[in-house]
This record gives C-alpha cells, sequence and structure tokens, in this order.
C-alpha cells in the first residue's frame, strides 16, 4: 500500500457535549481513536502533548486522523468501566463518524476498551490493547490505590512517588522513589488532572475489573502488545486474555515493562501493521 503524506496540524483541542476532552491532529481518511491511560484521566500538556504528537507521526503519514479522547468528567458514583465504554460509543456515533478504524487502548483504558469492542462492535474495525488485559495484577491494584487516593487529595509528592514505582519498582527502591516523588509530583502532577470523585470513580472500577466474561463476546480483531517485564499486565494474563478472544495475536517486547513498552517506537508500526497501514 502507498504512503499517505498528510500535515501534520496543530493539535486542536475541545470538550464534545458529553464532558469528554479531545485531542485531535491530522487530516487521513481513516480514524484512530486512542483512549489514554489512568486512573486519573487527562489531556497532555506542554511537553507531553508533543511526545503524543510525535509518537503519532506514523499514523498521521500512513493516512490517520487521531484523536486521544479522555473519560468524561463528573461521572456519578458507580459509573463503571462498561459505562465509561458506553460513553465512548456516543462520541463516535454521534462526532467520529459512526465508526472508527482503529481504537488504541492503553494500560487502564484498555480495560474500557475491551468493553467498548464487546457492548459496541459496530463502533470501531480493530481493537489494539497496549500493556492491558483481562485483569490487573494485585501489585498494580495496589499502587495505583495509592497513586489515585494521592491524586484525589491533591497530594502530588505522594502521587509522584506512587508513579515513580512504574519506574522503580521493588522494596529496594523506595529510597529512590522518595527522593523522586517530589521531581515527578512537580512535572506530571502539579494541577489537578480531573475531579477527585472522577479519580476514585475509576480506581473503584479498576479493582473490581475482570474481563474474562467479556472476552469472548469480542468479534473485532484484536492486537495485545505486551511487555516481558510488564508487573500491571505480566505475560500470563496477557496469554490469558488473547485465547479468550476469539481473534486475537500477541506481541510482547522482550526485556521492557509497563512504561516502556508503551512508549516503545514499536508499538505505532506493529499497529499499522495490524490495521493494514503502511
Amino acid at each position: 500500500m502507498a504512503e499517505v503524506r498528510t500535515t501534520v496540524q496543530q493539535p486542536r483541542r475541545g470538550t464534545f457535549p458529553n464532558g469528554m476532552e479531545y485531542l485531535t491532529w491530522g487530516d487521513g481518511p481513516r480514524t484512530l481513536l486512542s483512549i489514554p491511560g489512568g486512573p486519573g484521566s487527562f489531556l497532555p500538556t506542554g511537553a507531553m502533548a508533543r511526545m503524543v504528537v510525535g509518537q503519532s507521526r506514523p499514523y498521521v503519514a500512513a493516512g490517520y486522523a487521531v484523536w486521544v479522547v479522555t473519560r468524561r468528567r463528573g461521572m456519578p458514583p458507580g459509573h463503571g468501566v462498561a459505562d465509561m465504554a458506553d460513553d465512548y460509543a456516543q462520541v463516535v456515533a454521534e462526532h467520529l463518524g459512526g465508526q472508527v478504524d482503529v481504537v488504541v487502548g492503553e494500560s487502564y483504558d484498555g480495560l474500557v476498551a475491551q468493553h467498548l469492542a464487546a457492548r459496541h462492535p459496530g463502533r470501531l474495525g480493530r481493537l489494539v490493547l497496549v500493556v492491558s488485559g483481562c485483569e490487573v495484577s494485585e501489585w498494580g491494584k495496589d499502587v495505583d490505590t495509592r497513586l489515585a487516593t494521592a491524586l484525589a487529595r491533591g497530594d502530588a509528592t505522594a502521587a509522584g512517588t506512587a508513579f515513580a514505582e512504574y519506574l522503580l519498582p521493588g522494596s529496594a527502591m523506595r529510597w529512590p522513589r522518595r527522593l523522586l516523588g517530589p521531581l515527578v509530583g512537580r512535572a506530571l502532577f502539579a494541577e489537578e488532572l480531573c475531579p477527585p470523585g472522577d479519580v476514585l470513580t475509576e480506581l473503584r472500577a479498576e479493582t473490581s475489573f475482570d474481563s474474562r466474561s467479556v472476552l469472548p463476546t469480542v468479534t473485532v480483531p484484536v492486537l495485545v502488545v505486551s511487555g516481558s517485564r510488564d508487573r500491571f499486565f505480566p505475560p500470563a494474563v496477557v496469554e490469558e486474555t488473547a485465547a479468550l478472544v476469539p481473534d486475537c495475536r500477541v506481541v510482547r517486547y522482550e526485556g521492557k515493562g509497563h512504561l516502556g513498552t508503551g512508549s516503545d517506537k514499536r508499538v505505532a508500526r506493529d499497529v499499522l501493521a495490524f490495521a493494514g497501514g503502511t
């Protein structure tokens, strides 16, 4: 397939009527919906926004318009992962032409994307799960509980310390994490990222998440991109996830953890190969 070169515009920001914020760029004929991770749903700004746009250049070059869409603000208590999936289905139906070609759900939002594919198969052509699976590990639930609780009370240092465990797991790294916590907190969590109630709603949905009964009903083709050292979704969970989906393939990056896999430049290449792009 010949490469379709399109102009990478300045990203446009906005909010859909249901309270879901978006960042979009690219003007190709195909659409890629990116659902960012969490808990704590926010649009990247500054250097983080430039990094996200840079990582998406291969999609734009292959003819995709890229939409990064957050979960909606002001979710009612008890708003679960399936409800969040319904929110995304509404956006696709009302604002993205009724169907997108590819949905990429990363980490937490891979959980949402699984329900989107199961409940609304007509809204997407293909699904990619990046560092996600049928259930979060107990270690991952513990880390995210501490991160979400800190975000909900506005404690940037504690949130940064919890996030540092993504990079430096294990008890031996406790003191380095404490030293990094304030720096990470100022860099990533200096301002409120989303309403505290939403963070706690997302956390409760994550800790109770188990999609084993849902995955066999997914009818669209699925790609799972995983890391051999991912402690949130370890290889055993990824293999179980893939076995439950009727049409699924797995790409594993050896030696990569959760964040390393998500930021790997090979992700775009593998997504495009799976989706039929160049």
